[in-house]
């Protein structure tokens, strides 16, 4: 199967090294007439600066979930934790310089009380390569939106920061999967219960989190509609599938998701060819 690294995107971005730092991204070059007024930008910037800051919850977690496996355990505390904490700092310091009329840390604290209260160590999956099932689709949708991020954004220092985090994402699939590999190994879950909890999580990543992070930023009024309502969350999200049918990649996101099942590379290229653009379509709404 060809590695998810390896699949191009609509206009791939341009890889990054990896171990990246805060300090390689200026700030201060923002051209920010080429994204103050655009709002969709505005919107995917803030929720994304909200869910990945508060992925730190949800890696404590993962590594209560893990106690005793102390590669696993080292591995998410030191590298997977620290960058997705690195990638919501970078993204709040790039709102905050394009937008500084929003109060950044009080809208993320109401958002932030709502969120933890879904995100606990009982919403995990019961077994540990199921979870990491799980986590694949995950960062595959991760690495799928920061792709369509890189090639939408005009400003060229979201467009680098965007390319830096997406190579993030797909190095992080690699170790998830790498790690699922081998608990499957261990626990021998039938394709049928991987095919399950991956469409489960499929399902989860197109709700949860997100909607608090818009309900706040719209509370908070900046987000151009007049009140939280799900009639309006529901047009967002529309908006937002379509960003990412237009510029997201089209066979990546497929073959990412199908990996964890180890299906025979024949029937994977026959997917891929045949079903990858229907997949992308409902993935991202194609609206």
């Amino acid at each position: 199967m060809t590695d998810p690294a390896d699949i191009s995107a609509p206009a791939r971005p341009v890889p990054k090294p990896a171990h990246w730092r805060l300090s390689d991204i200026d700030f201060d070059a923002i051209d920010r007439g080429a994204i103050a007024d655009d709002p969709l930008a505005f919107r995917i910037v803030f929720l994304a600066s909200f869910i990945e800051t508060g992925s730190d919850l949800y890696a404590g977690n993962l590594v209560e979930f893990f106690a005793g496996d102390a590669e696993v355990s080292r591995w998410l505390r030191e590298s997977w934790q620290r960058e997705e904490v690195q990638h919501g700092h970078a993204l709040r310091a790039y709102a905050e310089h394009v937008w500084p009329e929003v109060d950044w840390q009080r809208t993320y604290d109401l958002f932030f009380a709502a969120y933890s209260r879904t995100c606990t160590v009982g919403d995990l999956e019961p077994a540990r390569a199921l979870e990491l099932a799980a986590r694949c689709i995950v960062e595959m949708g991760t690495s799928t939106f920061y792709s369509a991020l890189s090639n939408y954004a005009r400003e060229p220092v979201l467009k680098d920061l965007a390319a830096r985090i997406f190579a993030d994402e797909v190095r992080h699939y690699k170790h998830f999967y790498r790690y699922f590999r081998r608990y499957q190994l261990q626990e021998g879950h039938s394709r049928w219960r991987i095919g399950r909890t991956l469409l489960r999580r499929l399902r989860e990543t197109r709700t949860g989190d997100g909607y608090y992070a818009y309900r706040e930023l719209q509370n908070a009024g900046h987000s151009g509609d007049s009140a939280p309502d799900a009639d309006s969350y529901r047009a967002f999200t529309r908006s937002f599938e379509s960003f990412i049918w237009r510029h997201g990649p089209r066979e990546m996101p497929l073959r990412m998701t199908l990996k964890p099942l180890e299906l025979p590379a024949a029937l994977v290229t026959w997917l891929t060819r045949h079903a990858a653009p229907m997949y992308a379509l409902w993935t991202g709404g194609g609206r």
